[in-house]
């Protein structure tokens, strides 16, 4: 049922743009990759540029890159009203459709995201499998923890310096690849916007443009606020364990010294 179709019956009249076949999901789909595509530019700054001052959010912008994905194609699949046909962009994709190359763009792009999400993060993997194979005594947690780190690490256990240098040019490799391809994810979106004659601010060859340089600002923008939340709940974490520590520490030390202090005090008040 299209958008605007039972009013118009209702009415019996149709009016210059009634029907309504861009809802509020085609809005949000754009909005979405954009903050892939700008979180994405963000890491890479680091990983492929070099530039050092953004070495401690380059790792949680490709991490926020790849927990995004899955957010950009929930506008798409609700706007066809029966998601279970999506799999046909794939299965029996139209090369001459927008939504095909969508398919076909955005499986590449989560590839190369999450390949250079596991090359960034095999020694973290490799050494949490390790750890906790050596634990005798294992919790519940910990036993659920270890066979996860294990697939994670797809048999690769080596971290040598040797190794860890093949990871980064792998990383580097990756993310010159997946510039483009981000590029061109959001790049698309405003050509699709750029070709409807209807609206005359929008048809301009300019938009895809404009849509690249707004996903930058907006996806950099998301990450920073983000990262900024979370280093300050990990700080108020920090500093109400460090309060319970003390809490706990400062009266047990204060027992042990009054049970060291009390035999020296009775025999000092001992005059024999």
């Amino acid at each position: 049922m299209i958008p605007g179709q039972l009013w118009t019956l209702k009415d019996l009249f149709v009016l210059p743009n009634e029907y309504i076949y861009w809802s509020i999901q085609i809005v949000m789909y754009p909005f979405m990759t954009g903050l892939v595509a700008g979180s994405f530019v963000l890491s890479s700054l680091y990983h492929v540029f070099g530039i050092k001052q953004l070495k401690g959010i380059a790792s949680f912008a490709l991490v926020l890159c790849f927990a995004l994905l899955p957010a950009a194609m929930v506008p798409l699949m609700l706007h066809l009203q029966n998601p279970l046909r999506g799999i046909n962009v794939l299965m029996t994709p139209h090369f001459t459709s927008a939504i095909a190359a969508f398919g076909v763009v955005f499986s590449t792009y989560f590839a190369i995201v999450s390949s250079e999400l596991w090359f960034l993060y095999r020694k973290h993997f490799v050494e949490q499998s390790l750890s906790l194979k050596k634990k005798p005594h294992k919790t519940l947690t910990e036993r659920l923890l270890y066979p996860i780190f294990t697939v994670l690490t797809l048999g690769s256990f080596d971290i040598s310096q040797q190794a860890r240098r093949k990871d980064e040019k792998a990383i580097k490799v990756l993310a010159t690849a997946g510039i483009p391809v981000a590029l061109f994810l959001h790049g698309y979106a405003g050509f699709i916007f750029g070709s409807v004659k209807a609206n005359a601010l929008w048809m301009t060859p300019l938009m895809p443009v404009i849509f690249i340089m707004s996903a930058v600002v907006s996806g950099i923008a998301l990450c920073m606020l983000t990262y900024i939340v979370t280093m300050e709940i990990r700080k108020f974490l920090a500093h109400l364990f460090l309060d319970r520590c003390i809490g706990t520490v400062v009266p047990l030390s204060q027992t042990l010294c009054r049970a060291v202090s009390l035999p020296q005090e009775k025999a000092a008040q001992d005059p024999h």
